[in-house]
């Protein structure tokens, strides 16, 4: 599988900014390992910081309005029958939905730093109609942050770019803490700013 991963990795490399792109946008290898890879690239020269954040944000981007459309045109009877194929589950759906209903449209920023719904929480939100331009802003400011860091740790990390999991896990409980009280101070404020009914 590795040696899979490798040679799907080193096609993109030859794509440079477009592979970093296409590689998020894919999503067939992990985002994390695609922008390990993307680090090590700026490392060698191939590519630059600034191009590879902007690859990485675009191409994670397209990738969640994918699933944002096909929840809205699709509905989840497609998606339970289909969704296999983009390697999401009934599970994953479930999740997301709850998610989505509890804590609304804010929890599409918070939902992208945790597992299991970071993919399938666009899904709800399509099938919500909810609002294309407010849920493409959230994406987009989730995706800063993740493609910067992920980038980051590549560069550290450089040859030995492959252990980004194992380094990267002590700071993805800090970024999920933040998603979560995000997402929770999201939920206390729309709460207190709606009218009271008298």
């Amino acid at each position: 599988m590795e040696n899979i991963i490798l040679q799907a990795l080193e096609w993109l490399t030859d794509l440079g900014y477009i592979g970093i792109a296409l590689g998020l946008m894919l999503e067939v290898i992990p985002s994390e390992i695609v922008l390990g890879y993307g680090g090590y690239m700026i490392v060698t020269g191939k590519i630059g910081f600034i191009g590879a954040v902007i690859a990485g944000v675009v191409g994670g981007t397209i990738a969640q309005l994918f699933l944002y459309w096909l929840g809205s045109y699709g509905g989840r009877p497609f998606l339970e029958k289909y969704g296999k194929f983009l390697l999401l589950n009934k599970h994953h759906l479930d999740v997301s939905e709850t998610w989505f209903e509890k804590y609304g449209t804010g929890v599409i920023f918070g939902a992208r730093f945790i597992p299991v719904v970071r993919h399938a929480i666009s899904i709800p939100a399509g099938i919500a109609k909810m609002s294309l331009w407010k849920f493409t802003i959230y994406t987009v400011l989730a995706m800063i942050p993740w493609t910067i860091f992920f980038l980051y740790l590549g560069v550290e990390l450089g040859s030995n770019w492959m252990h980004i999991k194992e380094v990267a896990k002590p700071y993805l409980i800090p970024m999920m803490s933040f998603a979560v009280i995000a997402g929770c101070t999201y939920v206390l404020v729309k709460k207190f700013k709606r009218p009271r009914t008298t």
